[in-house]
């Protein structure tokens, strides 16, 4: 069994990296053999898509030239790390009621024609199937479903649009909303805990997404 964590965040203390180090602790005691890996998004160099990046992507593979394969080396080795995963765990602070940049960047990267979707007679499939999805937010304020400041949260539904698009259905979001500084930060930083304890032991998937 093998976790892929990746961490968004440009703060080192952030809850988001707080929180995806929990997960990792306590998927770690469920399965002490399980293999995990660590992407550090604020580390890595996420290359703008370019138009010698959209001109590699659409060569087959046998044509591509040693710049090609260069242009994209970042984006083969990004891609690779989610298709070996059997668990993805992601931390996402909101950003201006959105994604960060480096998470964008990301997505940019493995959103691959032939590696993660594929098109045919009735459309594009993703291609990343049997995989679960933790995605770790944290945010200042709070966004119920129905509520007025619902329509404000352009992450989560984003987020499960996108990667349900290259295959990763399987998703449970758990929110440490209000984390502005406040009464309300430390009981839903916790509640978040109690969430991310009871996932990290797959019995509890289909209720919490």
């Amino acid at each position: 069994m093998k976790l892929l964590r990746i961490d968004s965040s440009a703060r080192r203390s952030s809850v988001s990296r707080q929180l995806t180090a929990e997960f990792v602790g306590s998927w770690k005691k469920e399965n002490p053999n399980g293999e995990v890996s660590e992407r550090d998004l604020a580390k890595t160099h996420l290359p703008l898509i370019t138009d010698e990046w959209a001109q590699a992507v659409h060569t087959p593979e046998a044509s591509l030239t040693a710049s090609q394969k260069e242009v994209l080396a970042v984006s083969d080795t990004l891609t690779q790390e989610i298709i070996d995963a059997d668990v993805i765990v992601i931390g996402v602070p909101m950003y201006n009621f959105t994604i960060p940049a480096p998470l964008k960047g990301w997505i940019d990267q493995v959103v691959r024609a032939g590696k993660t979707v594929a098109w045919g007679a009735n459309g594009p499939q993703g291609l990343l199937q049997g995989k679960k999805v933790v995605v770790i937010t944290s945010r200042g304020g709070s966004f119920p479903p129905g509520s007025r400041s619902a329509q404000y949260d352009h992450q989560q539904p984003y987020l499960r649009d996108i990667l349900g698009f290259i295959g990763l259905t399987d998703i449970t979001f758990i929110h440490a909303e209000n984390q502005k500084p406040g009464d309300l930060a430390v009981p839903s930083r916790n509640a978040a805990i109690a969430q991310i304890q009871q996932v990290a032991t797959y019995q509890v998937y289909p209720s919490l997404a």
